[in-house]
């Protein structure tokens, strides 16, 4: 069951455009899962290494990197974001509503999942 809602998560991750970001909860609703924003969390947690995920796309609603811990240093996950041209101030994005990416408005879900 968490392997199969992982991959549904890890699909929704890899179409994030470069310079985008999105949030768990706005991954968890696109999948069908609404209250699951914390397990997309731990899903990001799990994908840390995966070339194929850009998981320092995935924040919080309010644009904070609160998954920075898991990336092997306080500041990698900063630096993935910003050598995409995202401005990151005090481990918040700016411009955080202008950058965020919606699957839900994006994608299709029905062709999708």
């Amino acid at each position: 069951m968490a392997s199969d809602f992982y991959e549904r998560v890890y699909a929704v991750v890899r179409l994030i455009p470069y310079g985008r970001v999105t949030s768990y909860g706005a991954i968890a609703r696109f999948i069908g899962a609404p209250k699951a924003a914390r397990t997309v969390g731990y899903a990001m947690n799990a994908s840390v290494g995966m070339e194929d995920i850009a998981a320092h796309r995935v924040l919080n609603r309010k644009g904070l990197l609160t998954g920075k811990h898991h990336f092997g240093g306080s500041k990698v996950m900063e630096e993935l974001l910003q050598s995409e041209g995202v401005e990151v101030v005090n481990d918040q994005v700016t411009h955080f509503d202008e950058l965020f990416w919606d699957p839900s408005r994006e994608l299709n879900r029905d062709n999708f999942i």
